[in-house]
């Protein structure tokens, strides 16, 4: 089960007490203070892990809480600092406030680290508090609580190529046949309900990653349908093939429609670059193939390709120009 969305909560350790002792020596029956320092609180840290590909967890445990401080002992001896509790996310996760949903840390490449929540600090104990006056003090000080938060963890997918298209407009099985990843596939709309990632081999060693996103409908921009949850995902990728099933009655308003989705969530994505397919030409025939070269789309610059996942009819070439886009310089 793919899952990008949960909300937690963490609790660093407090900081332990300082104590407050004396020393006890054999002739001296006013020893000096002698009250070690409490031990600080283990922090909450977040690590970007590469292998892991959902919050799945984070749907059976919500609460994460590292180990306190020891108080301070006798003799001087500080006590012992608790244990830090690492919690492992999926790269491309986004740590949000929970009650202002801005932003704390972006977890884009692996091995980040970040503390989420810093442990208190340990308390100082009676001897740190001895004066030419109060030589034996019998005070000490009092751990620091440690940080809570409640926060919002969101996962986007990187991806090189982002696919986007209306419902079965062929994504999943463009992304079947060009990757390894075998998405769910069948003739009705929204047979892919979450993402799925495909690694595409391409020439002379190279690769480059595709998502496959759910299908767009217009008014997916206010959380229509799968609205959010899809585009999301398309966010981080680095340039967008929107896939225009070659049987629709009006491809200018089916690229005006999905543009317009685009544009609405995010200024930035629409920036992105873009290629535009027809899709399904083997259901096409000559006479409507030719007319389909000729077809020319405003606002997109380019010259659509036409494809067919099923017979492989036009393949190879839009491998060629995704690569020469993802070629060039950012």
């Amino acid at each position: 089960m793919f899952i990008d969305y949960a909300e937690i909560e963490v609790k660093a350790g407090d900081g332990g007490d300082g104590a407050v002792a004396f020393r006890r020596e054999k002739y001296v029956p006013k020893g000096g203070p002698a009250g070690g320092d409490g031990g600080n609180g283990g922090n909450v840290i977040l690590k970007a892990n590469q292998n892991l590909a959902t919050l799945l967890d984070f749907r059976y445990k919500r609460i994460y809480k590292a180990e306190d401080g020891q108080p301070g002992g006798n003799s001087n001896k500080s006590g012992k600092s608790g244990s830090d509790v690492i919690i492992d996310l999926p790269v491309g996760t986004i740590v949000k406030a929970a009650k202002t949903h801005k932003d704390i840390v972006d977890l884009k490449n692996e091995h980040t680290e970040f503390i989420l929540a810093k442990g208190g600090k340990g308390g100082k104990g009676n001897s740190n508090f001895a004066t030419p006056t109060n030589q034996a003090p019998r005070y000490a000080e009092d751990g620091k609580p440690g940080e809570s938060r409640r926060v919002i963890l969101e996962l986007k997918l990187i991806a090189d190529v982002g696919l986007v298209g209306f419902p079965n407009a062929g994504k999943s099985t463009l992304i079947s046949v060009i990757s390894e990843a075998k998405p769910k596939i069948a003739d009705y709309p929204f047979t892919t309900l979450e993402p799925n990632l495909g690694i595409v081999r391409y020439k002379d060693f190279n690769s480059f990653t595709v998502a496959d996103i759910p299908g767009i409908i217009e008014g997916a921009h206010e959380g229509k349908g799968l609205g959010h949850k899809f585009l999301r995902h398309i966010e981080r990728t680095r340039m967008l093939l929107f896939l225009i099933d070659i049987s629709s009655e009006n491809y200018q308003k089916d690229y005006d429609v999905l543009m317009n989705e685009i544009e609405s969530y995010s200024e930035v994505l629409a920036d992105k670059k873009k290629l535009v397919a027809f899709t399904k030409a083997d259901i096409a025939d000559e006479e409507q193939i030719k007319k389909l070269q000729k077809t020319k789309l405003k606002n997109y610059n380019g010259k659509p390709l036409i494809i067919s996942s099923v017979t492989k009819f036009g393949i190879d070439g839009l491998l060629d120009e995704l690569w020469k886009v993802l070629s060039e310089p950012e």
